[in-house]
């Protein structure tokens, strides 16, 4: 079987992604887990508050902003060091 290449990145004089390509990228990928994460452990926590309606979206909203940033500050600045 012929061997598969890692990437095209080093193919006919192309480079990698640049160091701040991959910090951008950590931040994102952290943020899009952070969302997620706030969505689920901040809907629960606000439920279990009592909140209803309008609260409830305010709050969960928040949470999911706050925990998607520090996540992806978190990953941004694992990656930055990998570079």
């Amino acid at each position: 079987m012929p061997a598969v290449p890692a990437g095209n990145y080093y193919q006919q004089g192309q480079q990698g992604p640049s160091c701040w390509d991959r910090v951008k990228l950590g931040f994102m990928m952290g943020f899009s887990v952070g969302l997620a994460t706030g969505a689920l452990f901040g809907g629960f926590t606000a439920l279990r508050y009592g909140l209803r309606g309008r609260e409830l979206m305010n709050n969960v909203g928040k949470v999911m902003i706050q925990s998607g940033g520090t996540f992806g500050t978190f990953m941004s600045i694992g990656a930055g060091i990998r570079c």
